[in-house]
């Protein structure tokens, strides 16, 4: 298992393909544990590659991409938030970058990153601080099962599972 996250509960970790995924390792965490599981990869010597969000019928689904420079191990995290409430915790006082990526974020998807200094429009006018232009309707939204494949699971509290309880494991591509 993936050791730079010894100690930190999670959700769902599996490895991947990373020939077909571009990752090693997989990891679906609370959004309470995302600063903590930051600090830990901070310390594990990984980087911040970038954060963005994706919207699902389940909730706005925020990916991390992380790598380290010594061994090609690629770790996305996944933090799933519901539409009703899009908050996470900011990560920019342990990675830096992280403050830009958030930003950006928060101006397509409205999601917000407790905690950033500077959450402030990026791209979009600071008049349409409301628009989130990569929000889609109802009717365009996509379940997560349709479009991840969560790999071979190395160990799972069971509540992510129940997202994919119908998806076959060939079925879907990563994102």
């Amino acid at each position: 298992m993936l050791q730079a996250l010894a100690g930190i509960p999670t959700q769902l970790v599996a490895r991947q393909d990373k020939g077909t995924t571009g990752n090693v390792w997989s990891v679906f965490l609370a959004p309470k544990q995302i600063l903590k599981t930051a600090r830990k990869l901070m310390e594990a010597e990984y980087s911040l590659e970038d954060i963005l969000a994706l919207d699902f019928n389940e909730g706005f689904l925020v990916l991390y991409h992380f790598n380290r420079w010594t061994i090609d191990e690629r770790v996305t995290l996944r933090v799933l938030v519901s539409r009703d409430n899009p908050v996470v915790p900011s990560i920019a006082s342990v990675f830096h970058g992280a403050e830009w990526h958030e930003r950006e974020t928060r101006d397509f998807h409205g999601v917000i990153f407790e905690g950033n200094p500077n959450l402030v429009p990026l791209l979009m006018p600071a008049e349409d601080v409301d628009v989130h232009p990569l929000v889609k309707s109802a009717k365009a939204r996509l379940s997560i099962k349709e479009v991840l494949s969560l790999g071979e699971i190395v160990s799972s509290t069971g509540e992510i599972d129940a997202l994919f309880a119908e998806a076959e494991a060939g079925e879907a591509s990563d994102a």
